[in-house]
């Protein structure tokens, strides 16, 4: 199905934003929820926002939908303020973790629902309500009741239902969280292809990073009520501007420390262990550059565990190369995970593919080593 069949809200230039936030606050009772938030979400793009629980995510989702009201600053919708409007003004919809379905009602009634709410004559709903079903392949179910199709089936009704209002916007809390693991990538891709397929602007709340990194254009990665970072998954993932970010977003080694020199190449830092890490000057943001890393400065280094070679022999390199035990191996298929005690007490992670080769057993002595463009030095106050 495509937009211009579904007429699903109006079209704008790549340059313009959907939903924009400015130094946007929310306090409940004394306790920040959200703290400052500046948020611009670009029409027609996939945008989630990530965190762990409690950090405001879906607070944050709840004000953008009306649901809340900022206790400072403001929340646009395509160039208009919406501070002042009651949810079922704004042009969203949110489809909740629970689907919030009527059981009382089938499956085409679930979704005519709003329409009716508006008054939309029975022909124009009946159009819409079959556009819907055709939209997420639910044709055949649309008598059926809640309580006889599956958690699956229950999310496509629940996206139909928040779609068939076209709105300029859709909110997704959770939207997954329900389902088991093999569902829930199967809806993953499902989403994903409908939005491609739509052009609506998406938004999504989710703690679950795998389910942002393989669905999002951009992500805005919450701590704490703040905004730590907004960027691609790749970005993201690669180049993470705070330890809290590098730690969330997949897996990291992460080793604290003191810059101990810096020239026009290179950082050498010196962990509270003894380590001695060296990182390439062109791994460190501009921010960074400019001010927050410098000598002495304490830093937090990130190396992700696919970025660490293993030897059984002592390589011939000279930086980053540590003596340690490997402890553990755990062989997960695609790929093995590798758990080391270095000689300075830390212990590190490291997953190499599958080559099927002969692995080597727990209690080996063994060398571990990156190139310094695959570490970050990170700033503490970040």
């Amino acid at each position: 199905m495509t937009q211009t069949a579904l007429n699903i809200g109006t079209t704008v230039t790549d340059t313009q934003n959907d939903v924009e936030l400015r130094k946007v606050f929310k306090v409940f009772e004394g306790h920040t929820a959200v703290r400052g938030v500046d948020l611009n979400i670009r029409q027609g793009e996939f945008f989630s926002i990530l965190g762990p629980s409690g950090c405001g995510k879906t607070t944050t989702l709840r004000l953008i939908a009306g649901f809340e009201s900022p206790s400072a600053g403001e929340i646009m919708i395509r160039g208009v303020s919406m501070n002042q409007t009651p949810p079922y003004r704004r042009p969203v919809n949110t489809v909740f973790q629970s689907y919030a379905l009527f059981n009382h009602l089938s499956v085409k009634d679930n979704i005519a629902f709003g329409l009716k709410i508006k008054r939309v004559g029975k022909t124009e709903t009946e159009e819409k309500v079959a556009q819907a079903l055709r939209l997420v392949k639910m044709e055949k179910f649309a008598d059926r009741y809640p309580n006889q199709i599956s958690g699956g089936q229950q999310q496509r009704v629940a996206l139909a239902r928040a779609l068939v209002n076209r709105p300029a916007v859709l909110l997704l809390d959770e939207p997954l969280g329900a389902l088991d693991l093999k569902l829930r990538k199967q809806m993953q891709m499902e989403l994903s292809s409908l939005h491609r397929d739509l052009g609506v602007t998406f938004v999504m709340v989710t703690h679950d990073q795998e389910e942002a990194m393989s669905m999002s254009d951009r992500i805005a990665v919450m701590h704490e009520g703040r905004i730590e970072q907004i960027g691609s998954p790749q970005e993201i993932y690669e180049r993470p501007e705070s330890p809290f970010v590098a730690d969330f977003i997949g897996e990291t080694n992460l080793f604290q420390g003191r810059v101990e020199f810096i020239d026009r190449s290179n950082i050498v830092v010196e962990t509270d262990r003894g380590m001695k890490i060296v990182v390439q000057q062109s791994t460190v943001s501009e921010e960074e550059k400019n001010g927050e890393i410098y000598t002495g400065a304490s830093v937090v280094v990130s190396v992700r565990p696919e970025k660490i070679e293993l030897s059984l022999y002592s390589p011939d390199v000279s930086e980053n190369c540590f003596e340690g035990r490997l402890m553990n191996v755990m062989y997960m298929g695609t790929h093995v995970y590798y758990h080391v005690n270095l000689l300075s007490g830390d212990r590190m992670t490291i997953r190499q593919p599958n080559t099927e080769g002969t692995l080597p057993s727990a209690d080996t002595p063994i060398y571990i080593y990156w190139a310094k463009q695959n570490c970050l030095a990170l700033s503490e106050t970040r």
